[in-house]
């Protein structure tokens, strides 16, 4: 990891306050986790800890939703109501980028999260993330694709109106002013 890519003391130290305040506010999403374990967790890798701040940075608010036995991983989630508007207007790929003949978005979603080093969230994944909340009331999220669509040229994104998930297929190379995408880093 370049000293880019990492916090200084003070900057973790402020990471930390806002992770714990959240925390403590959004109990409802890690009922059996506590929060010395996690921190202890955070502070043993700055990498994670960096990946966290850019979410942050462009209001993702990270929150963790879970811990996975197996692994021994906190799973943290962006958890901002609505696709922030830092990561909105984006194509879904590279490649989907590059095909754009005009009017092309600054950035790519698959880009974007490598970035940070976070993942883009699965059907699955955002599936389990309505189970704590009502995200994207308003807006929508680009989802992982699998292989298979994304070879015939399309992407898939998601919603939640109606108290209902609906997942729906787009062009690669679109993008609009409401959607985004969301992230997860496991720690």
């Amino acid at each position: 990891m370049n000293s880019k890519n990492k916090l200084n003391p003070e900057q973790q130290k402020k990471l930390l306050q806002i992770l714990e305040e959240r925390f403590i506010k959004n109990m409802n999403r890690h009922k059996d986790i506590l929060w010395e374990k996690l921190q202890e967790k955070l502070e043993a890798n700055p990498e994670k800890l960096w990946s966290l701040n850019e979410m942050e940075r462009t209001e993702w608010e990270p929150d963790v939703i879970s811990y996975d036995e197996k692994t021994w991983e906190y799973i943290f989630c962006d958890c901002s109501a609505e696709s922030p508007k830092w990561r909105r207007s984006l194509c879904y790929d590279k490649e989907a980028l590059e095909s754009r003949k005009q009017f092309k978005p600054e950035n790519n979603v698959v880009d974007m999260a490598k970035q940070m080093w976070i993942d883009i969230l699965t059907e699955e994944q955002y599936r389990e993330l309505q189970k704590f909340g009502d995200f994207d009331t308003k807006t929508s999220s680009w989802l992982k694709t699998p292989d298979n669509i994304r070879k015939l040229g399309g992407a898939i994104f998601a919603d939640c109106r109606y108290d209902t998930v609906f997942i729906y297929h787009n062009w690669a190379e679109s993008y609009y002013a409401a959607r985004g995408f969301r992230g997860l880093l496991k720690v």
